[in-house]
Parts: structure tokens; sequence; C-alpha cells
């Protein structure tokens, strides 16, 4: 639910959410906006739903636009940051989330040997290829704004691969790597950087496939024993976003009801 106005935990912030048309994403963009952040709500195809989020956000007193943008095609990302610019002023916050046609289903989901590398190829060109070109258009506004905060979205999985979603988790893992190298390259121009890991999170487009037993099991051995939602995403993300967390960077933080402990 959101609130009736904006706090300021992020006022006269900028942000940026890739895949911010549904899902986490959606819930991401509403949570930065109820803390009082400017929110560009990046979509691929669902311009409908990426409208009625800003019409959500704006009727509760936020500011919203809906950019289209397919996060594997650099020049679309800088016309994206380049309107986000031309609109509040620059970006300080990016919120990497998009994820390129895939679903959770642990039923048809193939085996290793039964994979052709273009299935690989196909995730590692929508989250690592969408991550730089996100960051490169973002990085001189943050620069000139005196910093930023860059918060990428991974998945416990990495961790604890309890259903081998390969191409998906190998893709997400490659972002690791590049948050830490980012994180030490960018903290002397105080931009810091950031991973969520998510759980099973119930229910997004993507999760709707997973099926009861597999739900049940991963509750069961959940210590908080339940499901994550995108609202426990969107709150992790706030504080990685703002000052709360103004010494971290580099940090790879598991939102998973502690079913992984890295």
């Amino acid at each position: 639910m959101l609130q009736a106005k904006p706090n300021s935990l992020l006022s006269e912030r900028v942000a940026l959410v890739t895949g911010a048309s549904q899902g986490i994403g959606a819930a991401i963009a509403d949570a930065l906006s109820q803390a009082g952040a400017a929110v560009l709500v990046n979509y691929y195809r669902s311009k409908d739903a990426a409208n009625a989020i800003v019409e959500r956000i704006e009727a509760c007193g936020g500011r919203a636009l809906a950019v289209q943008a397919d996060v594997r095609d650099g020049a679309a990302v800088r016309a994206m940051v380049a309107r986000a610019v031309d609109e509040w002023g620059g970006i300080d916050v990016v919120v990497n989330n998009a994820l390129h046609d895939y679903r959770f289903d642990p039923t048809t989901n193939p085996r290793f040997e039964d994979m052709e590398w273009p299935q690989f190829q196909a995730q590692i060109d929508g989250t690592v290829a969408g991550a730089v070109h996100t960051v490169q258009a973002a990085l001189p506004s943050m620069r000139e704004r005196g910093g930023g905060s860059v918060v990428n979205i991974l998945t416990n999985l990495i961790s604890n691969p309890v259903v081998q979603y390969h191409a998906y988790t190998t893709a997400k893992s490659a972002l690791i790597g590049m948050s830490r190298n980012l994180a030490a390259e960018l903290g002397p121009d105080g931009v810091r950087v950031n991973m969520l890991a998510g759980g099973l999170i119930m229910t997004t487009q993507a999760s709707e496939p997973t099926t009861p037993e597999v739900q049940e099991l991963v509750r069961s051995i959940t210590p908080l024993r339940r499901l994550g939602t995108p609202a426990d995403i969107a709150a992790a993300v706030v504080a990685l976003a703002s000052d709360l967390t103004c010494f971290v960077t580099g940090q790879f933080i598991a939102v998973d009801g502690g079913l992984t402990m890295p």
C-alpha cells in the first residue's frame, strides 16, 4: 500500500529502475518514490503497465516518468538517461533489475546437457550487457552530482542452487565480479555499488510457474518461515540507495529470510 505522501529519505534524488513495469521492478519504483525520489520507470514492452506505475506514483504526490528502452541497446539506454537529465537534472540511483524473458519453471527447466550456448548468451546479454550500458550511461551524471548508488539485483541461487537455472544463475553470477570491480573503481567518486540477492519471490510473472511443492520446500527451510515478496526487495533497495548505508559498498546481501547466509 502506497503512503499518502512521499517521505524525505531520498528527497532531491533521481532513480532509474530497469524492468520497472511489473513485479519486483514495479515495487522498487513505488518504494523509491515513497522515499522521495523521482523515478524513471524503464520498460521494454509493457507500456501500459509502466504508465500505470507512473500514474499511481503521481497520484500519491510523487514524480515519475515511463521510458521505453531495451537495456541490451547501449544507444537506447543513453537516450533514456538523457531524458532523466533533461527532466530532473541528473541520475543519483541506478537499479539494474531488468530480466530478459525468463520464467522459473522447475518442471520444464532444461538440464545442462540439453542446453545450447545461445540460451546462456541471451541471459548474459540481458543481465550483464544491460547493467554495463545502464551504469556507463548514468556515471557521468553521478560524478557531476558528487556520487550515487548502484544496486544490482541478483539471486540467492548463486549461493544455494536448489534448482539449476543454469543460464539465469550464470549471468547473475557474472554481476558479482562486475559489481565488486565497479565498487573498487568508483568508490573515490562517491559512487557505491552493492548487490541484493533475492530468494523465491512470490508472486511475480517469472515465478508463477513455481510449483506448490517447491514453494513449500523453500518455505520450510527458511528461518523466517515465509517466502519473499517484491516489497521485501524494494525495502532493501531503498536502504542501499539512501545515506542510511553511506559506508556500504561492494556487498552481496541476501534478502531471503536467512535461507542463505553468505
